[in-house]
């Protein structure tokens, strides 16, 4: 597929000598480039942790589920 990228034009400079350096095209340095930024932010949205997968204690000193939001965890350290 075709596309147009508007680059300014010391960054296509600095683009076409790494590829140069690396002796590969241009089409492939940006293509190699995207997929690992796409992989990145696949890899930044698994990270991602929610109060679900946050570590639980049982017993007197559990902290139930509703209590985990902002105003819950306020509401535990006022006296």
């Amino acid at each position: 597929m075709r596309t147009t990228l508007e680059l300014p034009d010391p960054l296509f400079a600095r683009l076409k000598a790494r590829a140069a350096n690396e002796g590969v095209t241009l089409k492939q340095l940006l293509c190699s480039y995207v997929e690992q930024g796409l992989g990145a932010a696949a890899t930044r949205a698994e990270l991602k942790r929610s109060a679900a997968t946050l570590p639980r204690l049982d017993g007197s000193l559990a902290i139930k589920g509703q209590q985990l939001s902002n105003a819950g965890l306020f509401d535990l350290l006022d006296p």
